[in-house]
């Protein structure tokens, strides 16, 4: 990579609500900081806390070695740097592409960033908006390790933990999509919950202490759950597939009398019941992976 003097400066691209949080974070953490955003207005806070606002992407990225990009997918991404003068003026720079999006958009993009002389790190993170220049930030990291630890110290003023996860330039988006699918997953079958209880007189407020209680049974299931697919040993000893069945048909019973769309839990039982009439019903609810990968 090219040395730059302003190697501590930092570019943030994307100034929606997390955006604004990890360039408040850089300006909080003393890293001369610069931000441009498509749209107008959303960057004067920052101007008056020291950042530098520009009028075009290409003038915010040639005044950093570092470029983070947080928009709201790859689509805005490529809207916004595969555009020749800011193409051009991130050539022998990095980009840290913190934007959401599937893991065959961060492999294309690293792709396209090595065809142009652009060092690219893809990364995710994985906690609220609120939580960033804290400790209670999450972010996940990957791509050139060596690339990564050059800029270990700028990315740390973000706060929080910083996991860099291979070499893979997809991985991160890999992690964030399956952690994400367990976090709107869960969410999903949180509100469905709501609308049952509501239709049974429950109000959310009633349930909610009983629905904490609900997950903080889970991580210890995580960590069973992670044993038995990686080892295709599904134990049903303490709660067998046919068990699960039978309460999820429960469930689809009760809203489905109160006219809830119980789509969710009936695509969820369907899968039990393949399990059982392959043969594993004495198994644990966890063989439905196999059932659902190719």
């Amino acid at each position: 990579m090219t040395s730059h003097p302003e190697h501590s400066a930092v570019t943030v691209l994307g100034l929606g609500p997390m955006g604004r949080a990890l360039a408040g974070a850089f300006l909080a953490a003393g890293r001369p900081t610069t931000v441009w955003n498509r749209t107008p207005g959303k960057e004067q806070e920052l101007v008056e806390r020291g950042a530098v606002s520009t009028r075009s992407p290409e003038e915010a990225v040639a005044a950093s070695g570092l470029t983070v990009v947080c928009v709201v997918n790859y689509d805005a991404v490529d809207a916004i740097v595969r555009r020749g003068a800011v193409t051009d003026a991130l050539s022998g720079r990095t980009v840290m592409n913190l934007t959401a999006d599937t893991p065959d958009r961060a492999r294309d993009t690293a792709t396209w960033a090595a065809e142009h002389g652009i060092d690219y790190l893809d990364g995710a993170i994985m906690t609220p908006t609120t939580t960033i220049g804290t400790p209670g930030a999450v972010f996940l990291h990957s791509g050139p390790e060596d690339l990564y630890r050059q800029h270990q110290p700028t990315l740390d003023a973000l706060g929080g933990t910083h996991t860099h996860l291979g070499e893979d330039i997809g991985r991160a988006a890999a992690y964030d999509i399956a952690l994400l699918d367990i976090f709107w997953t869960a969410m999903a079958g949180y509100a469905h919950a709501l609308a049952v209880a509501k239709a049974e007189g429950v109000t959310a407020r009633e349930l909610t202490p009983f629905a904490k209680g609900i997950g903080e049974i889970l991580p210890p299931l995580f960590e069973q759950a992670a044993e038995e697919v990686d080892s295709g040993r599904y134990s049903g000893e303490d709660n067998p597939i046919t068990s699960a069945a039978s309460s999820m048909a429960h469930i689809v019973h009760t809203s489905e009398a109160h006219g809830i769309d119980a789509s969710v839990m009936r695509a969820a039982e369907g899968l039990a019941r393949r399990v059982i009439g392959r043969g594993h019903g004495t198994d644990g609810f966890l063989r439905i992976t196999e059932i659902m990968n190719p």
